[in-house]
């Protein structure tokens, strides 16, 4: 459905036990814009985006996350600091505490919407919420459905139930703080309780996917996509920092998406209708799809802006730099709609080493490719924080923990199918330091790595002369068109040899001590795949 279409449909909330307010359902764009405004809830930019304060919360709250433990979920779930286990009756009282703040409401605010693409596969999603821009935020992020679509909408299969403005009861069994956000799979209800942070709702239905598609036998990815002139389709996976929002996003090929994704026996399919694209720092110059996308229909969250003209200071930190723009898929663009592309000839794993070991492109076998899936390795810089004076290595299971709900073997073993089946090159690209670590090396050009890139989805880094690397045990090219040959080498890029080795030691041992966590469930031949030390 086009982001200004209206409906004359109205529903009813008392199925819920929501009975008084006003339900203002499926408004367009410009209402929950205007409606936003008025409530002084939020600013017209100069761009013409909606510029919002999301409050105490610039961001996801992990350890106030939680997913009801019962016959459905108990012996399914990967249950540990991520996955953190409740009982029912909690969840009980939290979606009763939601219900009773929601009812005090005049206004709810209610968006029916899809997540995936593929209409095979697609889920109904229902958002309420008290909010007028949680609502346009998520008008952004589902799948619009076209007026037929929403006659025949029916009942959704899940519904997020966002309180954010009225806070958890602390005392209560398993909270930590005021902050929950629950998820019950059997009663299929995810509520938000002492968060603002729109994100939430955002991560909410990614983390639902993640669950109910590897039981179909569907790989769920938290990467973006695109596809070439000839439908050749390449997937990047990464976490923040490493460039896969900017890298993805190349003027030669369609995107598919930009954070959300499934890989069936058709293909791949973008799980979401929109984009979440940080913006700090952000200039037309070096992101002009992002930039020129953020107009009119957009919600700007936490940015800075000049009170009198309104116009957005990107670069400003004033509330958190995990400033945000949510914008429907269509604002880029070169997109591709509908969201969906074939199998994927080419999987990109992105990291920003920090410490300048790993080189700027390595050629990956599918037990490789298991084994850096389930590490999902990048490193933040020094300087962080007091004291520290080393990069700091970062793992995050399969470039995306905080959403994944199987144990990482399930996903990684739907990967490993999905390449072999359809013959997919897969490859490990730094985007970090060479030449030495933070603080002495330098940042890997983005260039020289946008080159590495198109030679990987030419066809041409394919076959590029190799060699091999003992400690890592990958196969790593040593030509790239436009890229200097020593760079394609890190260890000659050092100006000691000696103390690359030293570094390429203590990653490969880092490598080996955080798949520890991983090495039951997982099998003898992705085990052996890491790093090997002697």
């Amino acid at each position: 459905m086009d982001v200004h279409t209206q409906t004359t449909k109205t529903i009813s909330l008392e199925s819920y036990g929501i009975k008084n307010a006003t339900v203002k359902y499926q408004l367009t764009s410009e209402q929950l814009h205007e409606e936003t405004i008025q409530k002084n809830q939020g600013k017209e930019a100069s761009s013409g985006a909606l510029a919002v304060n999301t409050g105490e919360f610039t961001g996801r709250s992990p350890k106030d996350r939680f997913i009801v433990n019962d016959a459905i979920t108990k012996d399914r779930v990967w249950w540990g600091n991520i996955n953190i286990g409740m009982d029912e009756d909690t969840f009980m009282i939290s979606r009763g505490r939601a219900i009773d703040y929601l009812n005090t409401q005049n206004r709810i605010y209610v968006v029916d919407g899809y997540a995936g693409w593929d209409p095979k596969y697609r889920i109904k999603v229902r958002i309420v919420t008290t909010r007028p821009y949680h609502a346009l935020f998520m008008h952004n992020m589902l799948i619009r459905p076209s007026t037929e679509e929403l006659t025949d909408f029916g009942e959704p299969d899940y519904v997020i139930f966002n309180a954010g403005q009225f806070p958890a009861n602390p005392l209560t069994k398993h909270m930590t703080s005021r902050t929950s956000v629950e998820l019950s799979f059997e009663r299929k209800e995810f509520v938000i309780l002492g968060t603002e942070y729109a994100g939430e709702m955002k991560k909410g239905v990614f983390t639902i996917m993640n669950y109910i598609m590897p039981k179909q036998g569907i790989l769920s990815m938290h990467s973006s996509a695109n596809e070439g002139k000839d439908g050749d389709v390449a997937v990047f996976f990464g976490l923040s920092g490493t460039g896969k929002t900017t890298l993805s996003a190349d003027p030669k090929r369609e995107l598919i998406g930009d954070d959300e994704h499934c890989w069936t026996d058709d293909g791949v399919f973008n799980i979401e209708g929109g984009c979440y694209a940080k913006c700090i720092n952000l200039s037309e110059e070096k992101e002009p799809d992002i930039y020129r996308a953020i107009r009119f229909g957009t919600v700007l969250e936490n940015v800075d802006y000049d009170k009198e003209t309104r116009v957005v200071d990107y670069d400003g930190t004033s509330h958190t730099e995990n400033t945000r723009a949510s914008y429907p898929i269509e604002y880029i663009l070169n997109s591709k709609i509908p969201c969906m592309g074939g199998h994927p000839q080419n999987i990109i794993f992105l990291t920003c080493d920090a410490f300048g070991v790993l080189p700027p492109v390595s050629k990956l076998t599918p037990a490789q490719a298991m084994y850096h899936f389930i590490s999902g390795y990048t490193a933040k810089v020094a300087g962080t924080e007091m004291g520290v004076t080393e990069p700091e290595a970062t793992f995050s299971a399969c470039f995306g923990a905080a959403f994944m709900v199987w144990h990482p073997s399930k996903y990684a073993e739907l990967l490993a199918k999905r390449i072999e089946q359809n013959g997919t090159s897969v490859w490990l690209v730094n985007t970090g330091w060479s030449g030495g670590g933070y603080g002495e090396g330098e940042r890997m050009s983005l260039k020289y790595t946008r080159s590495i890139i198109d030679s990987i989805l030419d066809g041409t880094m394919k076959s590029a002369p190799t060699i091999h690397n003992d400690l890592f045990g990958f196969d790593v090219p040593t030509e790239c068109p436009k890229v200097p040959g020593e760079i394609m080498k890190p260890r000659n890029t050092w100006s000691d040899g000696n103390a690359y080795d030293e570094a390429a030691l203590r990653l490969a041992k880092m490598f080996q001590e955080n798949f520890k966590q991983f090495e039951e469930g997982s099998s003898e031949e992705i085990i052996k795949a890491g790093p090997t030390v002697s």
